[in-house]
Protein backbone atom coordinates (compact mmCIF):
# COMPACT_ATOMS: atom_id res chain seq x y z
CA UNK A 1 0.00 0.00 0.00
CA UNK A 2 0.95 3.23 -0.19
CA UNK A 3 2.10 5.29 2.74
CA UNK A 4 -0.59 6.47 4.83
CA UNK A 5 1.57 9.00 6.88
CA UNK A 6 4.39 11.38 6.03
CA UNK A 7 6.73 13.82 8.19
CA UNK A 8 5.02 17.09 9.08
CA UNK A 9 5.29 20.19 7.31
CA UNK A 10 5.68 22.88 10.36
CA UNK A 11 6.29 22.03 13.67
CA UNK A 12 5.63 25.01 16.78
CA UNK A 13 5.30 25.28 19.97
CA UNK A 14 1.65 28.00 20.85
CA UNK A 15 2.50 29.64 24.19
CA UNK A 16 -0.49 30.05 26.75
CA UNK A 17 -1.59 32.73 28.98
CA UNK A 18 -0.06 30.71 32.34
CA UNK A 19 3.48 30.14 30.78
CA UNK A 20 2.51 26.62 29.88
CA UNK A 21 3.45 25.59 25.69
CA UNK A 22 0.93 23.68 23.37
CA UNK A 23 3.02 22.07 20.69
CA UNK A 24 1.36 21.38 17.03
CA UNK A 25 2.55 19.96 14.11
CA UNK A 26 0.93 20.44 10.61
CA UNK A 27 0.53 19.43 7.06
CA UNK A 28 -0.84 20.73 3.91
CA UNK A 29 -0.80 24.63 2.39
CA UNK A 30 -0.56 26.36 5.17
CA UNK A 31 -3.50 29.06 3.85
CA UNK A 32 -5.10 26.03 3.82
CA UNK A 33 -8.75 24.66 5.36
CA UNK A 34 -7.76 24.29 9.18
CA UNK A 35 -9.21 21.06 10.46
CA UNK A 36 -7.64 19.76 14.18
CA UNK A 37 -6.10 16.01 15.06
CA UNK A 38 -6.58 15.24 18.45
CA UNK A 39 -4.44 11.83 18.28
CA UNK A 40 -4.91 8.38 20.27
CA UNK A 41 -3.65 7.77 23.25
CA UNK A 42 0.24 8.50 23.82
CA UNK A 43 0.55 9.47 20.27
CA UNK A 44 2.90 12.54 20.03
CA UNK A 45 1.58 15.60 17.27
CA UNK A 46 3.65 13.64 14.61
CA UNK A 47 1.64 11.04 13.79
CA UNK A 48 -0.43 12.83 11.34
CA UNK A 49 -2.82 10.80 8.79
CA UNK A 50 -3.65 10.97 4.44
CA UNK A 51 -1.22 13.19 2.68
CA UNK A 52 -2.83 12.84 -0.54
CA UNK A 53 -6.24 13.50 0.67
CA UNK A 54 -4.86 16.34 2.74
CA UNK A 55 -3.32 17.93 -0.12
CA UNK A 56 -6.36 17.23 -2.34
CA UNK A 57 -8.72 18.64 -0.22
CA UNK A 58 -6.68 21.72 0.56
CA UNK A 59 -6.68 20.95 4.15
CA UNK A 60 -4.11 22.49 7.01
CA UNK A 61 -4.39 19.58 9.23
CA UNK A 62 -3.15 20.46 13.08
CA UNK A 63 -1.58 17.95 15.11
CA UNK A 64 -2.12 18.80 18.85
CA UNK A 65 0.12 17.53 21.63
CA UNK A 66 -2.34 16.79 24.95
CA UNK A 67 -0.64 18.33 28.06
CA UNK A 68 2.19 16.15 28.93
CA UNK A 69 2.75 14.84 26.03
CA UNK A 70 5.58 15.75 23.71
CA UNK A 71 6.33 18.88 23.37
CA UNK A 72 3.27 20.42 25.72
CA UNK A 73 4.03 21.22 29.13
CA UNK A 74 2.26 19.45 31.49
CA UNK A 75 -0.71 20.13 33.74
CA UNK A 76 -1.42 18.40 36.29
CA UNK A 77 -5.20 17.70 37.59
CA UNK A 78 -6.21 18.99 34.23
CA UNK A 79 -9.47 18.50 33.06
CA UNK A 80 -11.73 18.30 29.42
CA UNK A 81 -12.82 21.65 30.15
CA UNK A 82 -9.13 22.60 30.34
CA UNK A 83 -8.12 21.06 27.05
CA UNK A 84 -11.61 22.90 24.95
CA UNK A 85 -9.74 26.28 26.57
CA UNK A 86 -5.91 25.64 25.50
CA UNK A 87 -7.91 24.53 21.87
CA UNK A 88 -9.76 28.26 21.93
CA UNK A 89 -6.29 29.73 22.68
CA UNK A 90 -4.04 28.08 20.36
CA UNK A 91 -7.28 28.33 17.78
CA UNK A 92 -7.03 32.35 18.18
CA UNK A 93 -3.35 32.35 18.18
CA UNK A 94 -2.86 30.34 15.20
CA UNK A 95 -5.75 32.11 13.16
CA UNK A 96 -8.00 28.90 13.15
CA UNK A 97 -11.43 30.18 13.64
CA UNK A 98 -13.66 27.55 15.42
CA UNK A 99 -12.24 24.96 12.84
CA UNK A 100 -13.72 21.01 12.06
CA UNK A 101 -11.68 18.49 14.45
CA UNK A 102 -10.95 14.61 14.12
CA UNK A 103 -10.89 12.63 17.44
CA UNK A 104 -9.05 9.33 17.01
CA UNK A 105 -8.88 6.90 19.35
CA UNK A 106 -8.31 8.12 22.55
CA UNK A 107 -8.70 11.85 21.44
CA UNK A 108 -12.05 11.29 20.45
CA UNK A 109 -13.46 12.45 24.27
CA UNK A 110 -11.14 15.41 23.66
CA UNK A 111 -12.73 16.37 20.49
CA UNK A 112 -15.80 16.18 22.30
CA UNK A 113 -15.29 18.66 24.96
CA UNK A 114 -14.14 20.82 22.18
CA UNK A 115 -17.34 20.50 20.67
CA UNK A 116 -19.34 20.67 23.65
CA UNK A 117 -17.57 23.75 25.16
CA UNK A 118 -18.29 26.04 21.27
CA UNK A 119 -14.22 25.49 20.56
CA UNK A 120 -14.80 24.03 17.04
CA UNK A 121 -17.60 23.82 14.23
CA UNK A 122 -18.18 20.12 13.42
CA UNK A 123 -16.20 16.59 15.09
CA UNK A 124 -15.27 13.62 13.32
CA UNK A 125 -15.06 10.68 15.88
CA UNK A 126 -12.90 8.05 14.12
CA UNK A 127 -12.63 4.74 16.16
CA UNK A 128 -13.27 6.62 19.34
CA UNK A 129 -12.88 5.92 22.53
CA UNK A 130 -16.26 5.41 23.90
CA UNK A 131 -17.61 6.57 27.04
CA UNK A 132 -17.15 3.26 28.70
CA UNK A 133 -18.09 4.59 32.33
CA UNK A 134 -21.34 4.62 31.09
CA UNK A 135 -24.03 2.30 32.53
CA UNK A 136 -25.56 0.93 29.63
CA UNK A 137 -21.82 -0.73 29.34
CA UNK A 138 -21.36 -2.43 32.55
CA UNK A 139 -21.99 -5.92 31.29
CA UNK A 140 -21.00 -5.68 27.93
CA UNK A 141 -17.07 -5.29 28.99
CA UNK A 142 -14.47 -7.53 29.11
CA UNK A 143 -13.77 -8.48 32.62
CA UNK A 144 -10.21 -6.94 32.60
CA UNK A 145 -11.32 -3.56 31.51
CA UNK A 146 -14.68 -3.60 33.42
CA UNK A 147 -12.11 -3.87 36.49
CA UNK A 148 -9.99 -1.10 35.16
CA UNK A 149 -13.46 1.19 34.72
CA UNK A 150 -14.43 0.25 38.26
CA UNK A 151 -11.41 0.87 39.86
CA UNK A 152 -10.76 4.21 38.33
CA UNK A 153 -13.94 5.07 39.46
CA UNK A 154 -13.43 4.30 42.90
CA UNK A 155 -9.91 5.32 43.32
CA UNK A 156 -9.12 8.27 40.24
CA UNK A 157 -5.57 8.78 42.04
CA UNK A 158 -4.91 5.43 42.33
CA UNK A 159 -5.49 4.32 38.61
CA UNK A 160 -3.50 7.62 37.55
CA UNK A 161 -0.67 5.71 39.51
CA UNK A 162 -1.00 3.02 37.89
CA UNK A 163 -1.69 3.94 34.23
CA UNK A 164 1.47 6.09 35.40
CA UNK A 165 3.96 2.89 35.16
CA UNK A 166 2.81 2.54 31.38
CA UNK A 167 5.40 2.23 28.45
CA UNK A 168 5.92 2.97 25.27
CA UNK A 169 6.60 -0.48 24.40
CA UNK A 170 3.75 -1.46 26.78
CA UNK A 171 1.36 0.50 24.83
CA UNK A 172 2.73 -0.81 21.36
CA UNK A 173 2.42 -4.38 22.88
CA UNK A 174 -1.36 -3.87 23.62
CA UNK A 175 -1.89 -2.18 20.26
CA UNK A 176 -0.45 -4.99 18.36
CA UNK A 177 -1.99 -7.91 20.09
CA UNK A 178 -5.45 -6.31 20.32
CA UNK A 179 -5.67 -5.54 16.43
CA UNK A 180 -7.12 -7.58 13.48
CA UNK A 181 -5.47 -8.31 10.84
CA UNK A 182 -7.09 -5.94 8.88
CA UNK A 183 -4.91 -3.37 10.75
CA UNK A 184 -1.93 -5.18 11.54
CA UNK A 185 -1.52 -4.61 7.91
CA UNK A 186 -0.65 -0.77 8.34
CA UNK A 187 0.84 -1.29 11.67
CA UNK A 188 3.62 -3.47 9.83
CA UNK A 189 4.11 -1.17 6.92
CA UNK A 190 7.66 0.20 7.57
CA UNK A 191 6.75 3.82 6.89
CA UNK A 192 3.65 3.61 9.30
CA UNK A 193 5.77 1.80 11.72
CA UNK A 194 8.01 4.06 12.42
CA UNK A 195 6.33 6.79 12.38
CA UNK A 196 3.98 5.77 14.59
CA UNK A 197 6.95 4.30 16.91
CA UNK A 198 7.98 7.75 17.16
CA UNK A 199 5.20 9.44 18.01
CA UNK A 200 4.42 6.82 20.76
CA UNK A 201 8.51 7.47 22.20
CA UNK A 202 7.66 11.02 21.94
CA UNK A 203 4.24 10.76 23.74
CA UNK A 204 5.67 8.91 26.38
CA UNK A 205 8.97 11.31 26.46
CA UNK A 206 8.29 13.30 29.84
CA UNK A 207 6.99 9.91 31.09
CA UNK A 208 3.57 8.41 31.41
CA UNK A 209 2.78 10.49 34.35
CA UNK A 210 2.60 13.52 32.89
CA UNK A 211 0.16 13.01 30.42
CA UNK A 212 -1.00 9.34 29.20
CA UNK A 213 -2.28 8.50 32.67
CA UNK A 214 -4.74 11.39 33.06
CA UNK A 215 -5.73 11.46 29.50
CA UNK A 216 -6.38 7.38 30.63
CA UNK A 217 -8.09 7.95 33.51
CA UNK A 218 -10.65 11.16 32.11
CA UNK A 219 -11.30 8.62 28.72
CA UNK A 220 -12.27 5.85 31.67
CA UNK A 221 -14.56 7.93 33.74
CA UNK A 222 -17.81 9.49 33.42
CA UNK A 223 -17.35 12.37 31.09
CA UNK A 224 -18.63 15.65 32.64
CA UNK A 225 -19.57 17.03 29.49
CA UNK A 226 -23.14 17.05 28.10
CA UNK A 227 -23.18 15.30 25.08
CA UNK A 228 -26.90 15.90 24.57
CA UNK A 229 -26.20 20.32 23.93
CA UNK A 230 -23.36 19.57 21.73
CA UNK A 231 -24.84 21.92 18.60
CA UNK A 232 -22.45 21.13 15.75
CA UNK A 233 -21.96 18.32 13.25
CA UNK A 234 -20.88 15.17 14.64
CA UNK A 235 -20.19 12.01 12.63
CA UNK A 236 -18.73 8.66 14.07
CA UNK A 237 -16.54 6.38 12.29
CA UNK A 238 -16.43 2.58 13.30
CA UNK A 239 -14.62 -0.47 11.69
CA UNK A 240 -16.53 -3.50 11.71
CA UNK A 241 -13.50 -5.76 13.33
CA UNK A 242 -12.38 -3.03 15.58
CA UNK A 243 -12.71 -4.68 19.15
CA UNK A 244 -11.06 -1.78 21.31
CA UNK A 245 -12.70 1.44 21.24
CA UNK A 246 -16.22 0.51 21.64
CA UNK A 247 -18.32 -2.07 22.72
CA UNK A 248 -20.99 -1.51 19.89
CA UNK A 249 -19.18 0.14 17.85
CA UNK A 250 -20.50 4.05 18.93
CA UNK A 251 -23.93 3.10 18.25
CA UNK A 252 -25.21 4.32 21.55
CA UNK A 253 -22.82 7.22 21.60
CA UNK A 254 -24.45 8.35 18.44
CA UNK A 255 -27.77 8.30 19.88
CA UNK A 256 -26.52 10.60 22.88
CA UNK A 257 -25.26 13.31 20.38
CA UNK A 258 -28.41 15.27 18.45
CA UNK A 259 -28.07 14.84 14.61
CA UNK A 260 -25.05 13.27 15.05
CA UNK A 261 -24.38 10.36 11.91
CA UNK A 262 -22.79 6.85 12.36
CA UNK A 263 -20.55 5.44 9.83
CA UNK A 264 -19.95 1.51 10.32
CA UNK A 265 -17.43 0.32 7.51
CA UNK A 266 -17.88 -3.41 7.27
CA UNK A 267 -13.91 -4.43 5.90
CA UNK A 268 -12.31 -2.06 8.45
CA UNK A 269 -11.12 -2.52 11.69
CA UNK A 270 -9.42 0.60 14.23
CA UNK A 271 -7.32 1.87 11.60
CA UNK A 272 -9.90 3.86 9.46
CA UNK A 273 -7.99 7.08 10.48
CA UNK A 274 -5.20 5.85 8.14
CA UNK A 275 -6.99 3.71 5.37
CA UNK A 276 -10.55 6.28 5.18
CA UNK A 277 -9.19 9.92 5.65
CA UNK A 278 -10.59 10.48 2.55
CA UNK A 279 -14.36 10.12 3.09
CA UNK A 280 -13.65 11.22 6.31
CA UNK A 281 -12.10 14.30 6.08
CA UNK A 282 -14.87 15.35 2.80
CA UNK A 283 -17.37 14.48 5.03
CA UNK A 284 -16.12 16.75 8.03
CA UNK A 285 -15.24 19.64 5.70
CA UNK A 286 -19.13 19.45 4.11
CA UNK A 287 -20.46 18.81 7.49
CA UNK A 288 -18.95 21.93 8.49
CA UNK A 289 -19.94 24.10 5.82
CA UNK A 290 -23.40 22.90 6.09
CA UNK A 291 -23.20 21.27 2.96
CA UNK A 292 -23.81 17.30 4.04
Amino acid sequence: MNSCVTAPARLGETPLPDGRLLAWAEWGPEDGIPVLLCPGAATSRWLGCGPDAVAALGVRLVSVDRPGLGASSPLPGRTFADFAADIGRLAAARGLGRPPVIGNSQGAPFALACAAAGAVGAVAVVSGADEIAAPEFAGALPAEVRGLVERTAADPGGAEEFFAGFTADAMARLVHGNSPDCDLAVYREPPFAAAYRRALDEGFAQGAAAGYARDTVLAMSRWPFALDRIAVPVDLWYGAHDTSHSPDHGAFLTTRIPGARRHLIPEAGGALLWTHTEPILTTLLHRAAGTA
